[in-house]
């Protein structure tokens, strides 16, 4: 049977096993040998991390082509127009691709978050706001670039879902282990 493991992936812990020297890595949280990541998830991202013991659902996890939907949290500086929301849903050309339409949407503080440590920086002049974005890729700091290129940058950034498998229930450093 294939080991599938649910990591609350805190801020600042690199996506790896073996140390860079500068940062926490996935020892220092899952002490199981033989799990990989299916998939990356930023430093200076927080979240689901999905780690398996089984190649070929790494590789379904993982691999964009397979278009399996990524929910994430993102606190934005200021407040998204419609007009920042509709070009997320349409796709944004970010000079090097242009990404599949996305599911945006404004959201209230989510319920469930969790203090970040460091906090992200506050500015007293300007709002923040939080957008749940839904996508089917992954590319490289994709949704940072997406909110950046509509006016909105990203502040923070969760992951709360990939597929079928939420954070619920996990904080920031926790793990758990499900049937497959």
């Amino acid at each position: 049977m294939s080991r599938l493991i649910l990591f609350n992936k805190p801020f600042g812990v690199i996506t790896q096993f073996s140390s860079d020297g500068m940062h926490a890595t996935l020892k220092d949280f899952i002490p199981l040998p033989g799990v990989y990541p299916a998939g990356r998830l930023d430093t200076d991202s927080e979240g689901l991390l999905i780690l398996t013991d089984d190649g070929p659902l790494q590789h379904r996890i993982s691999d964009p082509r397979h278009k399996l939907p990524k929910t994430y949290w993102v606190q934005v500086e200021g407040v998204p127009d419609e007009m920042a929301l509709e070009q997320l849903r349409h796709g944004v050309d970010l000079n090097d691709f242009v990404t599949l339409p996305a599911q945006a949407r404004i959201i209230d503080e989510p319920a469930e978050l969790w203090l970040r440590t460091p906090p992200i920086r506050f500015r007293k002049n300007i709002p923040t706001s939080w957008i749940e974005l839904i996508i089917r890729e992954g590319k490289n700091r994709q949704v940072r670039r997406m909110t950046a290129k509509t006016g909105i940058p990203t502040l923070r950034l969760i992951r709360w879902r990939i597929g079928d498998w939420d954070l619920d229930g996990l904080a920031p450093g926790e793990w758990r282990e499900i049937k497959v």
